[in-house]
């Protein structure tokens, strides 16, 4: 009886040792539920920073138009399912294409003298966002300019990237 009752004992024992708390681990918590890392598009320009979940990307849009002949736009638009709509766009003056006899120099000139004019006059549109309150502000729309269509192409690609692939992408315009 003595040894069956020594084994019952051995048996607990061991049996109380296999269910007993783990020891605390030196190796860091791994990231569970919502303390998981998030993918973003962060575009950081002269104007401010511009940074969305890549999730709430719904949309990524460029098109160009002119403005009453004046001025032609090319925009970048990120639609996100937040209330929020980014706009970045790249204002240059509207010049025609030159008839046969004019050369680009001529062209290239008439506008470099467009954009002078525009800045004798204390009007700094051609540098940056200019809104006529209230038609041209838009509710929850927030609005970044660029210096040339090669910074929008950048934004533009870097946003594309992040809602196509799903990662990560953090891009700076200066």
């Amino acid at each position: 009886m003595k040894p069956l009752l020594l084994f019952l004992l051995l048996t607990a024992t061991l049996h109380a040792q296999k269910t007993s708390t783990p020891a605390p681990s030196t190796q860091p918590p791994t990231a569970t539920g919502t303390d998981t890392k998030q993918n973003l598009f962060r575009c950081t320009l002269p104007g401010g920073t511009y940074e969305v979940a890549v999730r709430a990307i719904l949309a990524v849009a460029s098109h160009e138009y002119t403005v009453d002949g004046v001025a032609r736009v090319t925009e970048v638009n990120i639609d996100t399912a937040g209330s929020m709509l980014a706009r970045f766009y790249y204002i240059e003056p509207a010049t025609p294409n030159p008839p046969a006899g004019i050369g680009a120099a001529t062209v290239e000139k008439a506008k470099q003298l467009f954009q002078e004019a525009a800045e004798r006059s204390g009007q700094d549109a051609w540098k940056k966002v200019v809104k006529n309150y209230p038609a041209t502000t838009h509710a929850r729309t927030v609005e970044y300019r660029v210096t040339s269509k090669e910074q929008l192409t950048k934004i533009y690609t870097g946003a594309e990237e992040a809602f196509r692939l799903g990662k990560t992408v953090m891009i700076a315009v200066e």
